[in-house]
């Protein structure tokens, strides 16, 4: 975990609890593979096919002959201690937004096991939130109501009206709570989104490129607000990120993937640093290397 190299970028100093609240997951020999589009020249896959060089397309379609299925994810094992911050890197679909989704028990592997605290992952829970790169507001409702979605979903609306605020308070938009998203900045859309998803006080937060689509100075302040955010409620939290500065200067590890089907190269300890040192930058330098850039 970065402690920032000046006093622009660094993170707020908080006291954190001695014992992380955070729950410990583990990925246990997962393989996941998707159904394939019927017809590959209307389906899915062929846009996705439109992105990637001719190479990458050639091996897409010699996996899109065999049948019915595309693999992801290949013999994936790993844990996340409680209270860890871990950032997932690799290349462009190779399946780290589908580990995401397998931690929330929004899908199932196909081989394998998902677990938090030695309990199977078998659907979402309120205890595990997902953040995505769109804020994905309903924009006929304030901030304070969009952030209450998931108290109203559970019929605890009055019960957690604290809890809201106390979220709204959390990310800095106490005095935004009744003004509705199409009136906030892309930065401030993430923030309800971050309260959104802290609403329910989650032991396992997971990011999806959260702050991929923000410009560079507001991506650094909502860097700093995550990382205060991790270290005064120490939940356990899973990154997935393409920028692999963001994913050092957060993280306590950061997770290096293959191409899809992914799996696991590297998995490289993080320690307290300054940003600027020769140990961050050999960090650095050995991640793009990994990732063949």
């Amino acid at each position: 975990m970065s402690a920032g190299s000046s006093a622009a970028t660094a993170a707020p100093q908080v006291s954190t609890p001695s014992v992380p609240r955070g729950a410990q997951v583990d990925l246990a020999g997962v393989s996941h593979s998707y159904p394939l589009s019927h017809d590959l020249e209307h389906g899915w896959l062929h846009l996705l096919l439109r992105r990637f060089s001719p190479a990458a397309r050639a091996r897409y379609e010699a996996e899109a002959a065999k049948p019915d299925q595309l693999a992801v994810l290949n013999d994936i094992d790993l844990t996340v201690a409680p209270g860890e911050f871990v950032s997932l890197v690799g290349p462009s679909g190779c399946g780290k937004s589908t580990i995401l989704r397998l931690l929330a028990g929004l899908e199932q592997p196909v081989e394998g096991s998902v677990t938090a605290d030695s309990t199977q992952v078998n659907g979402p829970s309120p205890l595990r939130a997902l953040a995505f790169q769109d804020a994905t507001l309903l924009p006929w409702r304030t901030v304070r109501d969009n952030v209450a979605l998931g108290p109203e979903a559970r019929g605890r609306v009055e019960r957690d009206r604290r809890r809201v605020e106390a979220s709204l308070q959390l990310v800095g938009l106490r005095d935004f709570a009744d003004s509705y998203p199409a009136t906030l900045s892309g930065g401030m859309a993430q923030r309800a989104s971050l309260a959104r998803a802290l609403v329910n006080r989650p032991r396992l937060f997971l990011l999806d490129e959260p702050l991929g689509k923000l410009d560079a100075l507001t991506r650094l302040q909502l860097q700093d607000e995550i990382l205060r955010l991790w270290e005064s409620q120490r939940f356990t939290a899973v990154l997935v990120t393409h920028d692999v500065d963001e994913a050092l200067r957060l993280s306590n590890r950061v997770v290096v993937l293959s191409e899809r089907p992914a799996r696991v190269v590297a998995d490289i300890e993080v320690p307290e640093h300054d940003e600027s040192s020769d140990e961050v930058r050999e960090l650095r330098r050995k991640i793009l290397g990994l990732l063949g850039r």
